[in-house]
């Protein structure tokens, strides 16, 4: 009989279980490099807003003071509204960088040195919109800026136009709007004559000023109506046309509003044009012109499709 050869290990047999690795703990760099990005890009916010502290004062100043430009105060907040709309999505997208952003924050950052010096105000207010936008790009990444793109163009809503602008567009809209309000004054037969930007009735006077020439109305309505243009999911042909009816719409709540004043001013005196009823049919025009812009956005994304 032939004996069987058996073979001894000569080690301890691994089981299935010990043939396993085991899962190595999650790193956590990936984690402490988000956080220092963060932190990165907090440091260079916090300096940038500290580089822009000569020209708020001015800023706020003319937000406050002058009437054409005084929705530029709830630019700041109802962008911070549309990023924080966005809070989930800003989690979950990956932080990185672009060096396209350096190059825009450096250069705004250039123009903003040269216009404050220059005291050309403009510029050096529109440069903190530019410069954010540099910030952002550099700091976070395209995805990131891709996100928030439109709150922060939207942005430029905040910066002032120069008087020397606003002067020139003004009168004309003064002409404007007091040549049709003569004629929609006469038509109901309240006599009436027009010379210049001025309305005299039988036994008073009635001045189109530059608060009465619609400009006010004109910027605030165009950006209401990019607000629209952004909340709507139709396609491009919609949203020009939003877009587009601003200034008409501006233009006729502003025309109802001199007609009404001279109309109130024939039958009352001209103490009805000036005081709290001006203020007052101004604040309730726009009102009027705010539904109609509504209503009009509501009937272009009636439809169920994008066309």
């Amino acid at each position: 009989m032939t004996e069987q050869s058996q073979y001894i290990p000569t080690g301890p047999t691994k089981t299935s279980s010990s043939m396993t690795s085991a899962k190595p703990p999650e790193s956590t760099t990936g984690v402490a490099m988000t956080n220092a990005i963060k932190l990165r890009f907090l440091i260079l916010l916090m300096l940038w807003a500290a580089a822009f502290y000569p020209i708020y004062p001015s800023l706020v100043q003319t937000w406050l003071n002058h009437s054409n430009n005084s929705h530029g105060i709830l630019v700041p907040l109802i962008s911070l509204y549309f990023i924080w709309q966005k809070r989930g999505k800003l989690r979950q997208t990956e932080i990185s960088s672009c060096n396209w952003g350096v190059v825009i924050l450096a250069s705004s950052m250039g123009f903003y040195l040269l216009s404050y010096a220059g005291s050309i105000a403009v510029i050096s207010r529109s440069m903190i919109v530019f410069s954010l936008i540099g910030l952002v790009l550099f700091a976070l990444g395209k995805t990131i800026f891709k996100l928030l793109a439109f709150p922060l163009f939207f942005l430029i809503f905040m910066v002032p136009v120069p008087d020397s602008i606003l002067n020139i567009v003004a009168f004309p809209l003064q002409l404007f709007a007091t040549k049709i309000s003569s004629h929609i004054i006469a038509a109901l037969s309240i006599p009436v004559y027009k010379e210049g930007n001025m309305l005299y009735f039988v036994k008073t006077q009635l001045e189109v000023a530059e608060a009465c020439s619609g400009l006010r109305s004109i910027m605030a309505l165009t950006m209401l109506s990019v607000i629209f243009v952004y909340l709507s999911d139709k396609g491009w042909l919609r949203k020009v046309i939003l877009l587009a009816s601003a200034v008409p719409l501006a233009l006729i709540v502003n025309i109802i509003r001199v007609s009404g004043t001279g109309i109130l001013a024939h039958f009352h005196g001209e103490k009805v044009a000036r005081g709290f009823l001006h203020e007052f049919s101004g604040l309730a025009v726009f009102a009027f012109g705010f539904i109609l812009l509504f209503l009009e956005y509501s009937l272009l994304n009636k439809s169920g499709t994008k066309q």
